[in-house]
This record gives C-alpha cells, sequence and structure tokens, in this order.
C-alpha cells in the first residue's frame, strides 16, 4: 500500500477534534478518494490534560506549534489554531518556509494576510489550502478555484455568517426584537459571549474578501470592503420589508464593473422569491454568476465541527492526490491589479425608514430633500394615522448613488420633524 500522508493538526478545539473524527470515522472512505490513507500523527494544543472526547493515544504531542511544523515526519500541517495573527500566523509561516503544504480553515488570516501568505507558498512550491475557511462545508472556494475556473465572474452574493442569519430568522418568524433573539442565540451556543465579530459584520467581511479575491482573480483586499452589521435592524424594519414583498438578510456582495472591484457587506432587502432569501437559520448560501455558466447557487452548513471538518478533509484528500492550485487561483504574476471601488460610488435602490411627527407639510419636506438631490421614489408606506404623534414612514428609492443618499439623510435627519435617526438599507436582488 501507498505511504499514509502524514498530518500534523494544530489546535484541537471544535474543529481540529472534527478532522481526528471524521479521518477515523471515514477512514475507508478517505483512503479510497485520496489513492492512500491519510493519518493524523501529530497534535498541538494548549491543554494537554483536557479530555477532548477522541482518544490521542500514539499521536506525538506538541507544546509549540511551530516545532511540530518542523517534525521530519509530517508531510501536511493542518492549521485549525484561529486568529489573524499570534501563533496560526507563526505556525503557518514556519511550514511554508519549511516547504510543508498547509490546510487552515482561518479565515481572519487569509483576509489580513493572505497576499503575503500566498506570496510565500508560491515561493516555497507548496499549496496552501482553505476550503474550510469560507461557509463550512460548501465546496465554494473549489467551485470559484476549479468549476467554474473558465468563467469570467461578475458577481458573487451570499449569507456568509450563520448567526447572523439565525437571528434575523428568528427575528422575522416571532416578531421580536434584535437584543432578545441575539441572548437567545447565546444561550444555544449558535453566538459566542461577545457576539461583536459575527453580528457587526467582520466574520462575513473576512469571508468575502476571500471570495472577491478568487472570484476577480485579484490579491485579497480586507482592507476594500465596506463593512456594516446587523445592531439596528430592527423587527418593524423586517415588518415593513414583509409588507413590501422583502426579506431582510445581511449579505456579502462583490461584483466587477469597468471601475473596478466592489466589496460590501451590510443588511439588505431581497425579494422574498428570491433564493437567498429562502435561506434560514444557520445556513449559508452562495450566489455565484459567470458569463459562461451564469448563476450557480451552493448552500449547506457554515460552520460546526462536522462541515468544517469535511471542508479540511477535502483539502487533504487533494493533497494525497497531489491536486494543487494557487492560493488565489493564479499565478501572482497573473492576478489582476482592478482598483477597489469605494461603497461612494454604489448605484442601487434604498429602503428608507423614518419616525416623524404626523402633522400636514412633512412628507412634502422630505420628498423636497430627494427631488433637490435627484433621488426619485418607487413607493411609499405608512401604517395609520396619529396626529401630532411619531408615526413610521417608509419610502422606497429607485436606482440612485449612494453619494446622494448619504446626503438625503443628512438633510432629512436635521428636519424638526424627524425624530430619529433615519434607518436606511440596501435593496438587493439576491
Amino acid at each position: 500500500m501507498t505511504r499514509p500522508l502524514s498530518v500534523a493538526v494544530a489546535g484541537l478545539g471544535t474543529v481540529g477534534v472534527g478532522v481526528l473524527r471524521l479521518l477515523r470515522d471515514n477512514a475507508d472512505v478517505v483512503a479510497a478518494r485520496a489513492g492512500r490513507p491519510i493519518a493524523v500523527t501529530a497534535v498541538s494544543a494548549r491543554d494537554r490534560a483536557r479530555d477532548r472526547g477522541v482518544p490521542l493515544g500514539g499521536l506525538r504531542w506538541y507544546e509549540d506549534a511551530v516545532a511540530m511544523a518542523a517534525d521530519p515526519a509530517v508531510d501536511v500541517v493542518v492549521e485549525v489554531i484561529g486568529g489573524a495573527d499570534g501563533p496560526a500566523r507563526m505556525l503557518v509561516e514556519s511550514a511554508l518556509a519549511a516547504r510543508k503544504p498547509v490546510v487552515t480553515a482561518n479565515k481572519a488570516m487569509l483576509a489580513v494576510h493572505g497576499a503575503e501568505l500566498a506570496a510565500l507558498a508560491e515561493e516555497a512550491g507548496v499549496p496552501l489550502a482553505f476550503e474550510a475557511a469560507v461557509a463550512g462545508g460548501i465546496p465554494v472556494i473549489k467551485a470559484l478555484r476549479e468549476g467554474l475556473a473558465g468563467n469570467r465572474i461578475t458577481r458573487i452574493a451570499g449569507i456568509l455568517n450563520g448567526t447572523c442569519n439565525y437571528i434575523l430568522t428568528r427575528m422575522r418568524d416571532e416578531g421580536r426584537e434584535f437584543t432578545e433573539v441575539l441572548g437567545d442565540a447565546q444561550r444555544l451556543g449558535y453566538a459566542e459571549a461577545d457576539p461583536s465579530f459575527d453580528i457587526d459584520g467582520v466574520d462575513a467581511a473576512h469571508k468575502l474578501a476571500i471570495l472577491a479575491a478568487l472570484a476577480f482573480g485579484r490579491p485579497v483586499a480586507f482592507d476594500a470592503v465596506h463593512v456594516e452589521g446587523i445592531r439596528q435592524v430592527s423587527a418593524l424594519d423586517i415588518g415593513f420589508a414583509a409588507d413590501l414583498g422583502y426579506r431582510i438578510k445581511l449579505l456579502g456582495i462583490a461584483q466587477a464593473s469597468t471601475a473596478g472591484i466592489e466589496a460590501r457587506v451590510h443588511p439588505c432587502l431581497v425579494p422574498s422569491a428570491a433564493p437567498l432569501a429562502r435561506v434560514d437559520g444557520v445556513y449559508n448560501a452562495v450566489v455565484t454568476e459567470g458569463d459562461f455558466v451564469g448563476r450557480v447557487m451552493l448552500e449547506g452548513r457554515g460552520a460546526g465541527a462536522g462541515p468544517t471538518a469535511s471542508a479540511v478533509v477535502a483539502d487533504l484528500v487533494d493533497l494525497a492526490r497531489g491536486r494543487t492550485t494557487p492560493v488565489w487561483g493564479a499565478a501572482a504574476g497573473a492576478l489582476s491589479a482592478a482598483p477597489s471601488v469605494p461603497i461612494d460610488a454604489h448605484v442601487g435602490c434604498y429602503y428608507l425608514r423614518l419616525m416623524v411627527v404626523d402633522r400636514p407639510g412633512v412628507i412634502a419636506d422630505v420628498t423636497a430633500v430627494l427631488r433637490d438631490l435627484g433621488v426619485s421614489l418607487e413607493s411609499m408606506l405608512q401604517r395609520g394615522r396619529a396626529p401630532g404623534e411619531a408615526v413610521p414612514v417608509v419610502l422606497v428609492t429607485h436606482e440612485t448613488p449612494e453619494s446622494a443618499m448619504r446626503e438625503a439623510l443628512r438633510r432629512i435627519g436635521a428636519l424638526d420633524a424627524v425624530l430619529e435617526a433615519p434607518v436606511v438599507i440596501r435593496i438587493e436582488p439576491g
């Protein structure tokens, strides 16, 4: 039999343990598809005494993950420590310097340092694989880098964070407010004790930066991603969205134009009939548009031990078979230098909700501001009447430049009859 592929795993949290369990439980299936056995032979984690629910006997244990990368008996290093810097980055850099292939699930590290790590991998002539870094078990990296390699990708959009999708789904189904549903999500383990990384859109932005680099064949550019989270989404807005035929989703969107690449993460109104609008709970989904293939949608669980371990092992099978691809789909010299397009240059439709005093002339004042800035209205929605009291008014615009919309918000927010900061949510086709 061909010599087994010897794997070292750094990090024995949920994902690391999932990789060990998958490789043991499905050893026969993996060996058949890899052409040889894949075996974990070394591990590294902070707490050696902790019971992780899987046997670790017979494995070489390293207190120092960087030292493990230098082990001559290790063929591949799997990094599932996490974090953009610190031990994870040191390990990956050390493994690449030792000319060892690396498999990582670390979206933050790739989004922030992916260009440098790709250069190290190319210089060393070894693969840096990261299927598990985006959308868990959904094979979106392989789809972009391999299955759709013959297409010019024009747009990619997706639900990239299961925590946010779970919260927005519960808010819609139960009519509850954000903070209340977030508390439930934390108690159920769907949200961290400090959920800011998820609910402020940072996690989704890391993933979008990676997808945009692959889709458009250019170096990863996390700093160019416009990021907004879901803290300001209210049950009132979700209700109005439903009345208008939309659902609110946190989307990551990247699209190419003659001006360059636009990449943004923010809440969106998506038509209720659109495929992404129907993806609920903790599920992720990615829609890719290519010039020859058209629209392709992939959906599945975006996190958790099983889905993420599945993606890690898929990369290990490729390495065992000798199948490798440049990190961003092409060698560094062949990558695009397309500029990033700022959010101010975005053109689209908008949902605008105001809380105003119900009195004559208020709507005229609001529409006068929009008229002066060239913002055209598609529809207006108001529930009931309450003379002299606060009432919500919803306006939906036709396509409008972002810069004009921002100035409109500033002017409308300064009107005496507008009692709260206006709420604006971009509208997307899904």
